[in-house]
């Protein structure tokens, strides 16, 4: 069943006369990549040293006297089905 959701949308776009999307050259894949990509030191996320242990996080806090930022999630970590 997984596998209509990759080929109804084909489907219907042929049903309605939708066209192709059209492809970009390796030029324009570069170019669209070095615009959406974070330059050097923009990723700011990327430079918080994150603790995946809650219980190293809460000896580091309270040693440190800083609260602790939990980010949990629920669900499959990709957000897939």
């Amino acid at each position: 069943m997984s596998h209509l959701r990759f080929v109804l949308p084909t489907l219907l776009a042929a049903a309605f006369g939708a066209q192709a999307a059209p492809t970009l050259s390796d030029a324009e894949y570069a170019s669209v990549l070095k615009t959406v990509r974070p330059a050097a030191g923009e990723d700011k996320f990327d430079q918080v040293p994150w603790l995946i242990s809650l219980w190293e996080a809460r000896k580091h806090a309270a040693k440190e006297g800083k609260p602790i930022l939990l980010w949990e999630m629920d669900g499959h970590p990709l957000g897939c089905g």
